[in-house]
């Protein structure tokens, strides 16, 4: 299986959302991901050092950023 994050709670998320449909990318040192309606990619922090990463990623999926 995939690692997304070395954060829990984000990778959690992350396989959460590719279950429901969200396309992962691959891109040179970040993953995406890309929502099934075609909207703009959110960039997955691999390595999130913010004890806020979580809350702010979360955000962005939800505003499809």
């Amino acid at each position: 299986m995939v690692k997304y994050s070395n954060s829990r709670e984000i990778d959690t998320l992350v396989k959460e959302l590719v279950a429901e449909g969200w396309t992962p990318i691959r891109k040179k040192r970040h993953w995406q991901i890309a929502p099934p309606d075609g909207g703009k990619p959110c960039t997955i922090p691999k390595t999130p050092s913010d004890g806020r990463a979580y809350l702010n990623f979360k955000g962005d999926v939800k505003r499809g950023r």
